[in-house]
């Protein structure tokens, strides 16, 4: 049988075939250019109609003919309306060209890559033994599971690591817990990345956990008059992510910067007048001391008693408005006994004043600040000497020194907080923990524990703080060494002698006799490089 030839367009009609496409490939190009405002309104109107399906599908059935009513009257006004029907079909053609127009995909719409991918269900399978309810019906964590489900929002880093996350818990999890908090916690913390802190938010009512990296603080920040009101003084920086009210500060390098602060207010309006510090050797309690003393002195008389011994406070030695830095346990007793008898003699004062319908003396308005560092140390000295605790001659000043605007900072070190008098622990309500050894640590001197974990290495003045019944928060502590410690910054310690103030002592000072011991740091024989050395005064319980 003959084979017989093919059609001539199967034989040598490619060319024209390929032709053909093109052509219709341009016909459609042209067609589409041409109908593109069409295919928008057509989109747009599509996207209206379907929003008012849910719109109504929405409302409940006893509001749906107001809700008709309020449409018949709106169509019934634009119809009345001068040119009313050409501006209503002008609006529904704009909000359709709106709607229907090519949206630009989102950054991050497309979704995490194969690596942020298996990072999260990484993540999702270590949060299983933590969330897992192996009898709900479509339990929301199992080994295997979805974790797109769990998981919400999230962002990664440019290393790769999380650096946001919202994850969904079941209900049926303990959330009011510390411990069950802690645990996941501690998890997110080293499945996250170390070194770093992070934020917990955890959402009760929603059953939502929304984990947050939190930035550094900033550690170069030195000692400087901060903008405050009269009252009100800064212990350090913190996040802006729970602090809304910023200071202006000015860096180590003159940069200026408008830094979230942690203030806290004392006074008579104060629910908070005293503080407690507790930190470890080395973690900044007396920097904070130090800084609080150069902020109470713009407007107050300051009283240091120095329980280590250590010479860190030489620099306030003679200083106007500073009445004495002690050192001994003999210097401290009498600071401190004049001290709860001043508390005594301004309440009177004020009372009497008040009865006569006056102003309190001017004396009495001047606010004064008791810093007593390492005070379980005078407390052990005293006992082997057979002396009464010094801390005992605080519950005057504790008890009633905010109506008396006398204000109380105790700082000790962690292993000697049990030493504390239980009534310095009990007034003393606004907390500061400096380089905690872990969150259970923390939650002791604050009361609560706090929400990020804390990193690996902290540096001196970091830690929490918070005052009263309120949130806990991070802090920096400003950078106020010692100005005559020469392991210190230069641009540091030169900061700290500017906001001393000039020598010559207050009344007390000039008053009182020689000391009868000094500070560890003179009796070697040390002294200042900038300032000749001023052994310290002692305040005379006399003088009360």
């Amino acid at each position: 049988m003959a084979r017989r030839p093919l059609p001539r367009i199967l034989r040598d009609g490619g060319a024209s075939l390929a032709r053909g496409r093109d052509l219709a490939r341009s016909a459609a190009d042209g067609a589409s250019d041409v109908l593109r405002p069409l295919i928008i309104l057509g989109r747009g109107l599509g996207r209206l109609l379907a929003a008012g399906r849910r719109r109504w599908a929405a409302t409940p059935k006893e509001r749906r003919g107001p809700l008709l009513l309020l449409v018949a009257a709106a169509v019934l006004a634009a119809g009345l309306a001068p040119h009313g029907p050409l501006a209503a079909l002008l609006a529904v053609l704009v909000a359709a060209g709106w709607l229907g127009r090519d949206r630009a995909p989102e950054p991050g719409a497309s979704g995490p890559d194969e690596e942020q991918a298996a990072r999260l269900a990484s993540l999702y399978e270590a949060l299983v033994p933590y969330f897992a309810v192996p009898e709900a019906p479509e339990p929301l964590y199992a080994h295997g599971g979805d974790w797109q489900r769990a998981f919400g929002d999230f962002a990664f880093d440019e290393r790769g690591r999380l650096d946001a996350l919202t994850a969904a818990y079941p209900a049926s999890f303990a959330d009011g817990d510390p411990e069950a908090r802690a645990g996941v916690e501690r998890l997110l913390h080293a499945k996250c990345g170390r070194g770093r802190e992070y934020h917990f938010g955890w959402e009760e009512e929603a059953n939502r956990l929304t984990l947050t990296a939190l930035p550094p603080l900033p550690t170069d920040i030195p000692a400087q008059p901060f903008v405050t009101s009269p009252g009100e003084v800064v212990l350090g920086l913190t996040d802006a992510l729970v602090v809304r009210r910023t200071v202006p500060l000015v860096d180590a390098g003159g940069a200026a910067l408008d830094v979230p602060p942690v203030v806290w207010r004392t006074g008579a309006r104060s629910p908070e007048p005293h503080l407690l510090v507790a930190g470890r050797p080395g973690s900044g309690t007396s920097t904070l001391l130090r800084a609080l003393a150069l902020q109470a002195l713009r407007e107050g008389d300051v009283l240091v008693v120095d329980g280590g011994g250590t010479g860190d406070y030489t620099c306030f030695v003679g200083r106007d408005g500073v009445l004495g830095v002690e050192c001994g346990l003999t210097g401290a007793l009498g600071a401190l006994e004049w001290a709860a008898r001043e508390t005594e003699r301004r309440l009177v004062a004020a009372n009497r004043a008040r009865q006569a319908g006056e102003a309190p003396p001017e004396d009495v308005r001047r606010p004064l600040w008791v810093l007593v560092d390492r005070p379980a140390v005078l407390g052990h000295l005293a006992r082997a000497q057979g002396l009464a605790d010094p801390q005992s001659h605080l519950h005057v000043p504790l008890r009633h020194g905010r109506a008396a605007l006398v204000t109380v900072v105790v700082a000790e070190q962690y292993d000697c907080v049990d030493g504390l008098d239980p009534v310095v622990a009990q007034y003393a309500r606004a907390r500061v923990a400096l380089a905690p050894a872990s969150a259970r640590q923390a939650a002791e001197i604050l009361g609560a524990a706090p929400q990020s974990t804390p990193a690996g290495e902290l540096p001196p003045g970091r830690g929490y703080a918070r005052l009263g019944a309120g949130p806990v928060l991070r802090l920096q502590v400003p950078a106020t060494p010692d100005p005559y410690d020469d392991s210190a910054a230069d641009a540091h310690r030169e900061a700290v002698l500017a906001l001393l103030p000039r020598r010559g002592g207050s009344n007390l000072a000039k008053q009182a006799g020689p000391a009868e011991e000094e500070c560890p740091s003179e009796a070697a024989g040390a002294e200042p490089a900038e300032e000749p050395a001023i052994r310290p005064v002692r305040v005379s319980v006399a003088e009360g």
